[in-house]
């Protein structure tokens, strides 16, 4: 079983790669997003995961274990392959599905190909109870590190009702969300409904706004 490879990038496709491993050369099937980061002859190390099938062995790389735990996520939802997960992955970090997930953002998921408003409403719901078992490490943010998972600010109600009074200002869920955990992480936890409001807005308020 294929874990990692190391090597050169022979070949670039549009949604695979060639990368030559000492001569041999391995077909490795790949977000757009990682594969928008390489030029045919870079050096690169990829995590592996290996799909097994009777008919196919099928290789798909990641650029680092965040990435691969993700993808291992995704798949679990049923009425999601592979080739949609990457498709997810190209479009969304994982930094961002956190937020995605916990706003239920549908909108921000149905960006992905091949993933319509059932699919998404299905990988929504699976995966809001379990975002929290993947180590992602804390997000940066112009700046602002995001201390708490998504899952613990959507636990919070008074985050949950600020975000929710954004969005029906017009601001999308997952945007939102990130606003008032943001906010929420620069100040003591007391804040109530209106003062995370109107932080909230600050945070979403274009680069120099008065």
């Amino acid at each position: 079983m294929i874990a990692r490879l190391k090597g050169i990038v022979d070949a670039l496709g549009d949604d695979s790669a060639v990368i030559d491993v000492n001569g041999v050369g391995y077909l490795v099937f790949c977000s757009s997003r990682t594969l928008a980061r390489w030029r045919v002859s870079d050096a690169v190390t990829l995590e592996i995961e290996t799909h097994v099938r009777e008919d196919h062995i099928h290789l798909y790389g990641f650029a680092d274990q965040s990435e691969r735990e993700w993808f291992k996520l995704l798949t679990s939802v049923q009425g999601v392959g592979a080739k949609v997960g990457l498709a997810i992955q190209g479009v969304l970090t994982g930094d961002e599905l956190v937020q995605v997930i916990a706003a239920q953002d549908k909108t921000a998921i149905t960006r992905a190909p091949g993933v319509g408003p059932k699919l998404a409403s299905r990988i929504l719901s699976e995966l809001k109870d379990k975002i929290g078992a993947i180590a992602l490490g804390p997000a940066a943010r112009g700046g602002v590190m995001i201390q708490e998972t998504a899952a613990a600010a959507t636990a919070n109600n008074t985050i949950s009702d600020a975000a929710s009074a954004l969005v029906n200002l017009g601001y999308a869920p997952s945007d939102a969300l990130a606003a008032v955990s943001r906010a929420a992480g620069q100040t003591d936890g007391d804040d109530d409904v209106e003062s995370l409001i109107r932080a909230g807005l600050r945070e979403l308020a274009p680069s120099g706004a008065t």
